[in-house]
């Protein structure tokens, strides 16, 4: 099973995620690539609060597909299109992680299409 690891000897998370997570000895590991808003159909939500639910879907979908689950997310890396996205991001991952706390890292910087408010990548471990 992974392991958060946090002290009081570094500065705390700003929102909720783990400072760090350690695998175990021998865990299988799988990187998924970044995943956007989009529907399965390859059509953008209006709604920015779906693109964001969307691309956790498809994450979870990824695990799945490998025998994992949000459990065994070891980092997560997102990027967003803006500021007014930060809120709307912590929101969103932290309703589909469902009290899971993982590393996270942020940042905000322009999307490869303009349409996208947000891409998330993941690592994860399982033993």
């Amino acid at each position: 099973m992974n392991r958060i690891v946090s002290t009081d000897t570094a500065p705390p998370p700003f929102s909720d995620y783990a400072q760090a997570m350690e695998a175990p000895a021998g865990a299988r590991t799988l990187y998924v690539s970044g995943q956007v808003g989009i529907n399965m159909d390859g059509t953008m939500p209006d709604d920015p609060l779906e693109q964001h639910e969307n691309v956790w879907r498809h994450l979870f979908a990824i695990l799945a597909a490998a025998d994992m689950g949000p459990e065994d997310i070891v980092d997560v890396r997102c990027f967003i299109n803006s500021h007014e996205e930060v809120p709307r991001y912590r929101e969103i991952r932290d309703k589909m992680l469902a009290g899971i706390k993982v590393p996270s890292t942020m940042v905000v910087a322009p999307l490869a299409d303009p349409n996208w408010r947000v891409e998330v990548a993941v690592t994860a471990a399982k033993a």
